[in-house]
C-alpha cells in the first residue's frame, strides 16, 4: 500500500523514531532556553517570580540567619550556624546577626545590630589596627522616657538612625519597650516605663526618628519579657485583660503610630506557649487585629520548635542554627510545613530586603557624625533628668562654687547598662569633668584620692568573659575623717551613687535596690560634716533602675536623678546643676518607699518548677514559672488604687520654676466620637522652663474593677519665659477610656461619668472636668487569645475585696 492509499490518520501518525527524536530535540531546546533565559532578579522581577525561582533549600536559608560568632564566648558554647557561614566575612564586625544572601537572584545579606542606647559593634576590627570604630552612647530608654517629650526622642532617633546607616547596618535591634513591672528587672534601663501609653509613645517616636534614615528597627521583646530570670524557659501566667491593657498596649500604640519594619518576639512563654510559637500573638493579634505589615524575628536562639515558629508567623529565626535548617527541610519533605506557609515567611523577608539600604546600594562610611550626635545626646540627657528634691533652693549651684565630689561614679560615670544594651563609645564624661568645664572648682585632693583608689581597684577586677557577664562593681571608697574634714573648705558637697545592671540577670534587693552599708555611711559622714557648717549636700543618682530613697533622703538637700545619661552625662549633669538647663523630667516609673511595697514583691522574678534541673540563669536556665497576680495593678495603678504611699509618685518631678494651670475645658459634656480637652499652662516662676502636663481619667464603676486613675495622654510645653503661657490640647475617644472585658471578648467603654484630671504627676492633680458616656460603647470585638492554662487569683481593688 502506498502512501496515497493509506488512511489520513495513519499518514499523520509519526513513527516511534520520529517521536523520540522530537522529544529529544524539544527537551534539548527547553534545556537550552532554561540555561540562557535570565534569572529573575529581586527588585526587577515580581516577588512571585523570585519565589518561583528559589529552591526549597534557598527559601529555608532566607528564614534562618547565618549564626552568631561573638568574641568572648567559649568554642562550642553556642549552636553552630549552617556549615561555612562562619567563614563568610562580616560586613560590620560585631553586629549581632545576618541574613543569608542568594546572589544568583540578586538577594543580598542584611546586617542586624544591637543597640537600644547606641549602635553596638566591634571597636577594633581584625586586619585594621589603624582605626577604632565608635558609636554614640545615647541616654538609656528610662531616662528618655523621663523627658515626656516625643519630639526630643524623635530627634534622638534621627541621630541614632544616622549612625545605623553610616555603619552599613540595615536593622537596629531596638527599641526595647517592655513594662517596668518590678524595679528589680535587670533590663529595665532598656525599657521606658511602667505605663503603656508612655512606653508606646516613646517607642513610636524613636522608631520614626531612626527609620527616617531609611533603616529599620525591631521593637522588642514581644511580649511579657519583664525579667531576666530563666528567660528562655520561663512561663508567665497572665490574664488576658492584663495582657491587653498593660503588656501589649504599648506595642499596639507603637505599631499604630510608627509601623516598625520588624518586631522581635521574646524568649519566654506566655500561658504555656513560647511567644515565638504563638499564632495568637504573632498572627491573630499583631497582624490581623493591629494591622502590622512587617516582619517578625525571634530573639537570639529563642523558642524550641522552628517549624512551629514559622507557622505562627515568626518569619526570621535569629541568629540561625544548622539544626533549624535541617528541621525545616525535614518538615517540608514530610508535609508538616506547607510550601505556602514557607512562601509567606520568605515573602516578608524579601519585602524587608527590598526596603533595606544594602539592597538599595547605600554608600556607608563607618564614620558617623559623632560630634553632632553627642550634642543631641547631651541635650536629651539634660532635658530628661528628674529633680526629686530641692530643699531651700539648694540647686542650681551658683557659678564658680567650690565643689567636694564624693562617690566612685562622680569620677567614673555609668553611661549605660551592660549586655546587648552596651555601646562602644569613644569616651564618657564624668561628673567631675563636666563640673570643671562648667566653671566649678572641683576639690583636687578628693579627685586625687578617688583617682588612686579607682585605679587600684580596677586592676583587681577579673577580666570579663563575655557579653552577659555582670557589670564589675567596685566597692564605694570610704574617705577618711581627715579627707572629709579638709573637703569642708568647699562650698557644697556632691555625692554620686551609681548602679549598673543588664542582660543576663535581675537585680537584688540588698546592696542594689537598697543602698550598701558603705554608701549609707558615706551619706551620713558627708551630710553631718557639711551641714554642721551650714553647707548643702547634693546627691546624684546615676542608676539604671529604681533604688530606695526614703530612708536617707533627709540627709540630702537636693537629689537629682540622672539615670544612665550616656557618654555626655557629665556635661548634661553640669548643665542641670548650674541652671543652664532647667530640669523638666518627670518620673515614668514609681519610686516606692520600700521594696516590700511593690505588689507581690517576694514572688518576683519567679520560681523554678519542681523537679527541674539546671542552674537559674538567663542564657539557658531551667523550666520556671511566675504568675502575674497583680493583674492590671502595675506601678501607679497599684499605689494609687490601694492607697500605698510611694516615695516619689509616677509623673513626679521638680523644676527651678513653677507653673500654674488654667481651667480644664472639654469640648462637649458627652462623649460622641471624641472630646477635646484643653488648658493653659503659665510659667509663674522667675526662670524659663518647661512643664509636662499629664492627663488622667477616673472611670465610673462598671462591670469591671478599674484603677483609681489611668494616664491617657500627655504633652510638654515649649520653653516658657516667666509669665508666658501655652495652651495644650488633648483628644479622648471611646477607645482611650475602654477596658478589656474578657467575658464579652470586647473593648468596652462603660456608661457613666468620667473625670478627667490634669496635673504635674499622678497625685499632683491641678484641674478636673467631667464628661458622660450615655450608654455602653463596644469599641472593638475580639476573640480569646493567649488564654491562661488555669484561673489566676488576681488581686482585687479595695472596693471589690472580700
Amino acid at each position: 500500500m502506498n502512501s496515497k492509499t493509506r488512511p489520513r490518520a495513519a499518514r499523520r501518525t509519526p513513527s516511534l523514531r520520529t517521536l523520540t527524536l522530537a522529544v529529544l530535540l524539544g527537551s534539548s531546546a527547553a534545556a537550552s532556553a532554561q540555561t540562557t533565559a535570565p534569572l529573575p532578579q529581586l527588585g526587577k522581577a515580581s516577588l512571585k517570580e523570585v519565589l518561583a525561582a528559589l529552591t526549597p533549600e534557598e527559601k529555608v536559608k532566607l528564614v534562618v540567619g547565618m549564626g552568631f560568632y561573638p568574641s568572648g564566648f567559649p568554642a562550642g558554647m553556642l549552636p553552630p550556624g549552617d556549615p561555612g557561614d562562619d567563614k563568610i566575612p562580616e560586613k560590620v564586625p560585631g553586629a549581632a546577626g545576618r541574613s543569608h544572601a542568594i546572589a544568583r537572584l540578586g538577594i543580598p545579606s542584611l546586617t542586624l545590630s544591637d543597640g537600644p542606647a547606641g549602635v553596638r559593634i566591634d571597636a577594633i576590627r581584625k586586619g585594621d589596627s589603624t582605626k577604632t570604630f565608635y558609636a554614640t552612647a545615647f541616654p538609656v530608654a528610662t531616662l528618655l522616657a523621663s523627658s515626656w517629650d516625643t519630639t526630643l526622642v524623635y530627634r534622638v532617633g534621627v541621630a541614632f538612625g544616622s549612625e545605623v546607616r553610616a555603619f552599613g547596618i540595615d536593622v537596629l535591634l531596638g527599641p526595647g519597650m517592655n513594662i517596668h513591672r518590678n524595679p528589680l528587672g535587670g533590663r529595665n534601663f532598656e525599657y521606658y516605663s511602667e505605663d503603656p501609653v508612655v512606653a508606646g509613645s516613646m517607642a513610636a517616636a524613636l522608631v520614626n526618628g531612626v527609620e527616617s534614615n531609611g533603616v529599620g528597627t525591631s521593637v522588642k521583646h514581644f511580649a511579657v519579657n519583664n525579667q531576666e530570670f530563666n528567660r528562655m524557659m520561663l512561663n508567665s501566667a497572665v490574664s488576658e485583660r492584663a495582657l491587653r491593657e498593660i503588656y501589649l498596649k504599648g506595642f499596639q500604640l507603637a505599631v499604630a503610630r510608627s509601623q516598625p519594619w520588624t518586631v522581635m518576639s521574646s524568649y519566654n512563654l506566655v500561658n504555656g506557649t513560647y511567644t515565638s510559637q504563638s499564632p495568637d500573638l504573632l498572627t491573630t493579634l499583631l497582624r490581623q487585629e493591629w494591622g502590622f505589615k512587617g516582619l517578625v524575628m525571634t530573639d537570639w536562639y529563642g523558642g524550641k520548635d522552628p517549624v512551629a515558629q514559622l507557622k505562627a508567623g515568626n518569619d526570621l529565626l535569629m541568629p540561625g542554627t544548622a539544626a533549624q535548617t535541617q528541621a525545616i527541610l525535614a518538615a517540608l519533605k514530610s508535609g508538616q510545613l506547607t510550601p505556602a506557609q514557607l512562601d509567606a515567611n520568605v515573602t516578608r523577608v524579601l519585602e524587608l530586603v527590598l526596603k533595606s539600604p544594602t539592597f538599595k546600594g547605600a554608600v556607608y562610611s563607618s564614620q558617623p557624625a559623632l560630634k553632632a550626635d553627642a550634642a543631641v545626646a547631651r541635650q536629651a540627657a539634660a532635658e530628661s533628668m528628674v529633680l526629686l528634691r530641692n530643699e531651700a533652693q539648694a540647686l542650681p549651684l551658683a557659678a564658680g562654687r567650690k565643689v567636694a565630689l564624693f562617690g566612685n561614679t562622680s569620677y567614673n560615670l555609668i553611661a549605660g547598662g551592660t549586655g546587648s544594651g552596651d555601646v562602644n563609645r569613644a569616651y564618657t564624661i564624668s561628673p567631675a569633668q563636666g563640673l570643671r568645664e562648667a566653671g566649678f572648682a572641683v576639690d583636687a585632693t578628693l579627685t586625687d584620692a578617688y583617682g588612686q583608689y579607682l585605679r587600684a581597684e580596677k586592676a583587681k577586677l577579673p577580666k570579663t568573659k563575655g557579653l552577659l557577664d555582670p557589670a564589675p562593681v567596685i566597692a564605694e571608697m570610704a574617705p577618711s575623717d581627715a579627707l572629709v574634714q579638709q573637703a569642708q573648705a568647699n562650698d557644697v558637697a556632691l555625692i554620686t551613687i551609681g548602679r549598673s545592671a543588664g542582660e543576663g540577670g535581675d537585680r537584688q534587693v540588698a546592696n542594689d535596690f537598697d543602698l550598701t552599708a558603705a554608701e549609707q555611711a558615706l551619706l551620713k559622714q558627708v551630710s553631718t560634716a557639711f551641714r554642721a557648717q551650714g553647707k548643702k549636700v547634693v546627691v546624684v543618682l546615676n542608676v539604671g533602675g529604681v533604688v530606695e530613697v526614703a530612708s536617707w533622703r533627709s540627709l540630702a538637700d537636693a537629689i537629682l536623678l540622672a539615670w544612665q545619661p550616656g557618654q555626655e552625662g557629665g556635661y548634661a549633669l553640669a548643665d542641670v546643676l548650674s541652671g543652664k538647663t532647667n530640669p523638666s523630667g518627670k518620673l515614668a516609673t514609681t519610686f516606692p518607699m520600700a521594696y516590700k511595697d511593690v505588689p507581690y514583691a517576694s514572688e518576683f522574678p519567679g520560681k523554678a518548677l519542681p523537679g527541674s534541673t539546671g542552674t537559674n540563669n538567663s542564657l539557658m536556665g531551667r523550666p520556671s514559672a511566675n504568675t502575674y497576680n497583680e493583674g492590671i495593678y502595675v506601678g501607679y495603678r497599684y499605689y494609687n488604687t490601694f492607697k500605698v504611699k510611694p516615695a516619689y509618685e509616677f509623673g513626679y518631678g521638680l523644676s527651678y520654676s513653677s507653673f500654674t494651670y488654667g481651667k480644664l475645658q472639654l469640648s462637649a459634656p458627652t462623649l460622641a466620637g471624641k472630646i477635646t480637652a484643653s488648658l493653659s499652662v503659665t510659667n509663674s516662676g522667675k526662670v524659663a522652663g518647661k512643664e509636662v502636663v499629664q492627663l488622667y481619667v477616673h472611670a465610673p464603676a462598671g462591670k469591671l474593677a478599674k484603677p483609681e486613675s489611668e494616664l491617657k495622654a500627655f504633652a510638654k510645653t515649649g520653653l516658657l519665659q516667666p509669665g508666658q503661657s501655652q495652651t495644650l490640647r488633648f483628644t479622648l475617644t471611646a477607645a482611650d477610656v475602654a477596658s478589656y472585658n474578657t467575658a464579652a471578648e470586647s473593648w468596652i467603654a462603660d456608661a457613666g461619668t468620667y473625670t478627667v484630671r490634669a496635673g504635674g504627676s499622678s497625685l499632683a492633680i491641678k484641674q478636673t472636668a467631667t464628661f458622660t458616656v450615655p450608654k455602653e460603647v463596644v469599641v472593638k470585638k475580639s476573640r480569646p487569645l493567649l488564654v491562661p492554662q488555669a484561673p489566676i487569683a488576681e488581686m482585687k481593688a479595695p472596693a471589690q475585696a472580700k
